[in-house]
C-alpha cells in the first residue's frame, strides 16, 4: 500500500483531535486545569492516547553511513524520531536519556531494527560533569563522534513572571542551554573535520511566548550559541547548524509541559491549524548532519507548520 502525503495537511482528522482531548481530561485530572506535572511521569510514549509519528517515511540512502551520533532526549519525541532516521540512514547511535529508560530502550530497540548499534547513556546533561560521562562511553563503545545533536530540553509554562522560582529559573537554562557548552566542550577533541552539530532551538525564540518566558529565553541563547559557534568552529571544518521546531506533538507537552487547556487546542493557532508530528521535524535534523547541507552553517531551519519568521 502507498505511503499516505502529510505534505499540505492542514487541520488534524477527528481521531487526532480525540487523543489531545483525552490526554487533556487525563493531565487535568492529575493536577487540574492549569497546572502542569512538575516531574514527567516515567510511563512509555506509546501510552499516550495519541502516540507520537516517529516513523521514517522513505527507505535510506546511505547520507550517514557507518558515522556514529549522539542524540540527546533521544528516549522519545523529536529525538527518537531523529535517531531512528539517522540510523536508516547508517549511523550507529547513542541515546542520552535523563530518566525513561523504558523509552530509550524501545529506542535502542528501532534502531536495532535499522541494522545500526544503539548505546544507552543515562545523564542529566544540567551537570556539569555530564559532557564528559557521554563522550567517554561513547568514544569507548563506538570509537568515535561524527554527529552531535543537542536536543534534551525542559520547559515548566508560568504566566506570571513572578511564579518562576530560582530554581526553576537556573534548572531550564542548565538543561536546555548550559548542556550544550558542556557537551561540545567534551566532544571537540573528538570532532574531526566534516563533523556537524545541530542543535534544537524553536520558534518561540522567533515570536515570543508569554508563558514560556524562561524556556523561551533559553532557546534565544540557544540560537545566538548556533550563530557563534558556527562562526568559532568553521576553520576546522565542523558545521553548527539549528532547527526551530513549531508545536510539535511530543511526550513534553502532554506529560508535564502544559497544562490542560493548552493540550486539549495545541498547535491549532499554526496556519496549519495542527500540531507537527517528530517524524516531519527529524528530516530536518538529518539535512543539517549529512553532506546535502556541506554548505551551510549558521542556519537555522523552520519546521512549524507554515508561521513565518525572519532570522
Amino acid at each position: 500500500m502507498a505511503r499516505k502525503s502529510e505534505a499540505g495537511k492542514v487541520g488534524e482528522t477527528a481521531s487526532e483531535k480525540r487523543g489531545k482531548q483525552t490526554a487533556a481530561r487525563k493531565l487535568r485530572k492529575e493536577v487540574g486545569e492549569t497546572k502542569t506535572i512538575r516531574t514527567p511521569p516515567k510511563d512509555r510514549e506509546s501510552d499516550l492516547d495519541r502516540a507520537p509519528k516517529w516513523e521514517p517515511r522513505y527507505a535510506g540512502s546511505d547520507r550517514l553511513k557507518d558515522k556514529v551520533a549522539i542524540v540527546t532526549g533521544g528516549d522519545s519525541g523529536i529525538g527518537r524520531a531523529v535517531a531512528v532516521l539517522f540510523a536508516r540512514e547508517g549511523a550507529d547511535i547513542a541515546i542520552v536519556y535523563k530518566s525513561n529508560k523504558a523509552d530509550a530502550e524501545e529506542t535502542a530497540s528501532l534502531v536495532g531494527a535499522e541494522g545500526r548499534t544503539a548505546i544507552l547513556v543515562k545523564a542529566d546533561v544540567a551537570k556539569t560533569s555530564a559532557g564528559k560521562t557521554i563522550v567517554d562511553k561513547v568514544v569507548s563503545k563506538l570509537k568515535r563522534i561524527d554527529v552531535l545533536v543537542n536536543n534534551a530540553g525542559e520547559q515548566h509554562p508560568a504566566d506570571d513572571i513572578r511564579d518562576i522560582s530560582p530554581e526553576q529559573l537556573q534548572r531550564t537554562f542548565a538543561t536546555n542551554i548550559f548542556g550544550m557548552f558542556y557537551l561540545v566542550q567534551a566532544a571537540l577533541p573528538h570532532l574531526k573535520k566534516g563533523a556537524a552539530i545541530i542543535n534544537c532551538t524553536s520558534v518561540t525564540m522567533y515570536q515570543g511566548s508569554g508563558g514560556l518566558l524562561d524556556y523561551s529565553a533559553t532557546k534565544g541563547a540557544i540560537t545566538a550559541f548556533t550563530r557563534s559557534l558556527s562562526e568559532n568552529l568553521i576553520e576546522k571544518g565542523i558545521r553548527v547548524n539549528a532547527v526551530a521546531p513549531g508545536p510539535i506533538w511530543t511526550p513534553l507537552n502532554p506529560r508535564g509541559g502544559a497544562p490542560a487547556k493548552k493540550v486539549e487546542s495545541f498547535g491549532e493557532t499554526t496556519p496549519m491549524k495542527r500540531p507537527g508530528e517528530p517524524n516531519e521535524v527529524a528530516p530536518s535534523f538529518l539535512f543539517l548532519a549529512c553532506d546535502d547541507s556541506s554548505y551551510m552553517s549558521g542556519q537555522v531551519l523552520h519546521p512549524n507548520g507554515g508561521t513565518v519568521v525572519n532570522g
